[in-house]
């Protein structure tokens, strides 16, 4: 039987479109500035997001440790979001690389942080503290559930930092996801963004590679930190072609990932055990919680992958299950199915 994978949208492999366009790639060395393809890909990306000029590299862990080199210096200040990705999965990149200084605060189960809270933590101009020199906001949040963070909420956070002479970074990975749940424009949605980085490998569906999008003097800059964390590519063509499909052919369907997240939230929100509303479901990711004195998560999740069900646990009793364009709807209500066996009393 198929495999329902849900463990990440990460795992989707490249569709025969991206195959063709990989195989068929006019390449050149990019260090050296004379990929085409890479070429392509960059001012594709630039374009869709609104700004000037884009940087292909290999990850979204590097996008975003690149734009944060770029943005800060040694002993600068990022303000960002306690359950940021960028705070909690990239390894510690900004401190250990960049000995950028970190300033989490909370963030809402909408994934927002509360704009006074922003406020009150940008440190004024003494000897005694870091400079707060930048914002991090994540679109959309990775550990809320997939949330979106609408539009009035971004154009506030942007206005707020911009009013305090800080700037803004999105940690974009699925900005794609949030602007097709907002029916936006992606440009809009980060119009007030001063950099932002984007994943081609996720729902998106390209096998590797990221994107940093901004203002030209920004990018050189940024190609510069992308030298030093060993990011340059020679004939990256090969790669950065999927991406151009992934930007061409992808972005709508990112729809059905999310009709297909949310009918795997209804389907399990009633069953024993599972604690879930299926309203905080709002693009392709469904986190929830098991509440079972005769099971623990990680025995769920082993009782679901037997039954070719594959998703994560995320500590204590959350589990995440993410939709991506392997998985149909059929897929779906078979994945419901095997919760209700193994869940049953």
């Amino acid at each position: 039987m198929t495999i329902i994978d849900l463990r990440s949208d990460t795992v989707t492999k490249p569709t025969p479109a991206m195959r063709r366009a990989m195989a068929e790639a006019e390449v050149g060395d990019d260090v050296l500035g004379d990929d085409p393809t890479v070429k392509r890909l960059e001012e594709l990306a630039a374009a869709r997001l609104g700004k000037e000029a884009a940087l292909f590299v290999p990850s979204g862990t590097m996008a975003n440790l690149v734009s944060l080199l770029t943005h800060c210096g040694r002993g600068d200040e990022v303000i960002l979001g306690d359950q940021a990705h960028i705070y909690i999965y990239e390894a510690g990149g900004s401190a250990a690389v960049g000995s950028i200084h970190p300033r989490p605060l909370p963030n809402r189960p909408d994934g927002s942080i509360d704009l006074d809270l922003i406020e009150a933590a940008i440190r004024p101009n003494d000897v005694h503290a870091p400079r707060t020199r930048l914002l991090a906001l994540e679109n959309t949040h990775n550990r809320c559930s997939g949330a979106v963070l609408p539009l009035t909420t971004m154009d506030a956070a942007a206005a707020l930092a911009h009013s305090r002479g800080l700037a803004l970074h999105l940690d974009g990975a699925r900005v794609f996801n949030a602007a097709v749940a907002l029916g936006l424009e992606v440009s809009t949605l980060v119009a007030g963004c001063d950099s932002v980085s984007f994943c081609l490998s996720k729902g998106l569906g390209a096998p590797v590679g990221s994107m940093v999008v901004s203002t030209r003097p920004f990018i050189q800059e940024a190609r510069r930190a992308r030298k030093v964390l060993g990011g340059a590519m020679r004939q990256s063509g090969v790669i950065a072609a999927a991406g151009i499909v992934a930007l061409n052919e992808m972005v709508e369907r990112l729809a059905d990932d999310h009709a297909h997240a949310r009918r795997l939230a209804e389907g399990i929100a009633g069953l024993p055990g599972i604690v879930l509303d299926p309203a905080t479901v709002q693009t392709n990711i469904v986190i929830f919680a098991l509440d079972r004195p005769d099971m623990t998560p990680q025995q769920l999740a082993a009782r679901l992958h037997a039954q070719d069900v594959w998703l994560l646990t995320m500590g204590g009793p959350k589990l995440r299950a993410v939709t991506n364009y392997h998985v149909t709807a059929q897929e779906i209500e078979r994945a419901i199915d095997a919760f209700a066996a193994v869940l049953a009393p």
